[in-house]
Parts: structure tokens; sequence; C-alpha cells
């Protein structure tokens, strides 16, 4: 029987669902109807890879991506159709307006500097350029407070030389659905957009499209739910899942009862262990906060991650399952060990457990790949 090629068994493998992308932006954009639902793609698609997940997207029919910096957006530009809107969530540094005007990207414009340099660089052009308005409704972290925005309203001929595609607001609390602070944005987003020359408008994020009518707008801005990250905490989760982590067992050793594993020896054995040791660690995104309390997938049993994570290495109790050889596959995340539960487990939320991949070695696997 021949062998498997080396090249065919890598260490580590981060395998990306594309259709379960897909499926996931189709029931997002159902759920925003009448209006229609945009893809967040930044941080390279939360660590995924935003060319291969925005080919995939582009064939659903997605007409609106979302990234965060000037430099995401001219990356994705040469995979893109001029017709599709790349929109700049940060907005531009003073500066960068005219590359930026020269790509065809429609930036963020979140106070009353970016508002002047935009129309500037659209007048020099003898052409209006598209942008979107960002009215703050709580967050306090980008967009017009409430005494730039008041000097807009006084003076909106400021926005003459810009087309405005959408005016947007951002949630706070979207994922806590019975947050009052939810309807209250909503209603002073309105109540101020109404002031302004007519424009679409968009509000909901991933979680924000969950939260009933009030919230719904003419372009919602998923992402995260996008990746199979819940947007419902507290319920089942309604996406499906999208990201699985796997490493192979590179060594098994059995050790005595009162034996300790790992660096500065934060795990000790209880019993006679056998203790696998898998090739992923810190530097593959997999966090040492996890020490001693991540678990991995393995022969259709969960076994413990016992002492520290390291930056290559980490070690799990497989005493219990027979099956574990040198070469296995273990899971640390996916289908039985969803992103959320990762991110429980380390202390933070399903964002950073999936970005923290975006620069990790984990050979790439897309399924359902254009």
């Amino acid at each position: 029987m021949a062998s498997t090629p080396v090249e065919a068994l890598p260490p580590s493998r981060l395998i990306v669902d594309l259709d379960a992308v897909a499926a996931n932006w189709r029931q997002l954009d159902a759920l925003a109807a009448p209006g229609r639902a945009a893809a967040v793609v930044k941080a390279n698609a939360y660590g995924l890879g935003a060319v291969p997940v925005v080919r995939r997207l582009l064939r659903e029919g997605v007409r609106h991506l979302f990234v965060a910096r000037l430099e995401e957006a001219l990356a994705l530009r040469a995979e893109v159709p001029p017709e599709v809107m790349i929109g700049v969530l940060n907005g531009l540094c003073p500066g960068e307006e005219t590359m930026a005007a020269e790509a065809g990207l429609v930036p963020v414009l979140n106070d009353l500097g970016a508002i002047e340099r935009w129309g500037a660089v659209a007048s020099a052009r003898e052409a209006r350029l598209p942008a979107i308005l960002h009215l703050d409704s709580g967050m306090n972290r980008l967009g017009l407070d409430c005494r730039e925005f008041e000097r807009l309203a006084q003076d909106p001929r400021r926005l003459t030389a810009i087309d405005l595609r959408f005016v947007m607001t951002h949630f706070v609390s979207a994922d806590c659905a019975d947050d009052p602070r939810n309807a209250e944005q909503v209603a002073l987003f309105h109540a101020r957009r109404a002031l302004l020359p007519s424009s679409p408008t968009s509000i909901a994020n991933s979680s924000g499209i969950f939260l009933g009518s009030f919230a719904a707008s003419d372009l919602a801005r998923p992402g995260a739910a996008l990746y199979g990250l819940n947007p419902t905490p507290g319920r089942p989760n309604p996406m499906r899942p999208v990201v699985t982590v796997e490493a192979r067992i590179l060594q098994l050793r059995d050790i005595e009862a009162g034996e300790t594993v790992g660096y500065n020896a934060t795990w000790r054995a209880e019993r006679a262990s056998r203790i696998a040791t898998i090739a992923v660690g810190y530097a593959d995104g997999y966090q040492r906060v996890l020490s001693n309390r991540g678990v991995g997938w393995l022969a259709g049993r969960r076994v413990r991650i016992v002492g520290r994570v390291s930056m290559d290495l980490v070690t799990l109790d497989v005493t219990d399952v027979p099956e574990a050889a040198p070469g296995a596959v273990v899971q640390l995340m996916g289908p039985e060990i969803p992103p959320d539960e990762v991110a429980a487990a380390a202390g933070t939320n399903g964002y950073e457990i999936l970005t923290a991949l975006g620069a990790a070695r984990h050979r790439r696997v897309y399924v359902g790949a254009a």
C-alpha cells in the first residue's frame, strides 16, 4: 500500500467551510429584508482569509463589503468588481483621501474634518464622491458626536460634494437583547438623521439583526455571525459552524502519579496518566490562557489540556482514549468545540479567538472555494 505523502499530513490545519459562510450570509440577508446584508471582512475576514471568503460571498450576490482600514480595502480592490462597494469603517487618515478616491473606495466619515477633506477631494475632481456618514448614538468611539452633529445639521451644505450612500450608527449592546439602550440608540439615530439630507440607513451588526424590526435598516453589517459565532448569546446558535482547528499528536508519554507536565509544573498527575503532545501553541493562535482550562476532541471524547500552553506545543491527558496514537488528529475548535466555548474558557469573546488565527502557522484548507 502506498504511503501518504508527508506534505499531505500537516502538523495542524485551519479548515474554513466557505459553504457555511455563504449559508450564514443568506440567512442574515433574509432576516435583514426588506433591506440587505453586507459582509464585514475586516481583520482578514476575522482571521479566516479575506480573499477566499470574499470570492465565495460574491458568488452569493454580496454587493457591499466592509473593512476597517484603507490597506485592507486596497488589498481587496483587485478581487472585487467596481460595482461592489468596499466601505472603510475606520475612515481615512489625513492624506489618504486621494488614494481612496482613485481606488473607488467608500470611506466612513467619522467627524467634520473627514467630511471637509473628502469634500475637498471631490470638488477638486469635479465629481461627487461616495461616502458613508457615521452618527454616534452612544458608543463614544467613532462617529459625529452631538456637538459635531449640531454643526453639520446647521450647515448641511458641507455634504454638497459628497454622495451619501448610507448614514450609519453602531450598537453598544446588541448582544444583550433586553438592554434598553438598543431602542434608545435607534430612536436617537433616526431623530438626528431626519435633520440631514435623505439617505439610506445602516444600523444592525450581527446581533442587531436579531433584535427585531425596530433595528431594521437598508443595510445590515454582519461580521461575527458570518463566521459561525453566536449572535444571540444565551440562546442556541442559529448560525452554521465555519471553523475547525485541528492538530496531530507528535508523541505519547506515560507518566506516574505525582509527576508534573509543562512549564512551571502547573499540573500534577493524580494517577498514572498518558499525555499526548500536539503540534500547536500560542504562536498558532491558541491562547496561553487556555492552559489547564481548554479541551480537545479525540476519537469521540473530550480530553483536557494539562500544563501550560507553550509557543509550539500543547499537552493533553488522553489516558482514557485508547485510540490515541502518534499522528492522530485532535480537534481544538470546531463543531464539537465551538469558538464561543473556547472563548468562554479563555475569558474573552469569539472575535478575539478567531482573529488570533490570522497570523497562525496552520495549513489553511477552504471547503467550497471558488
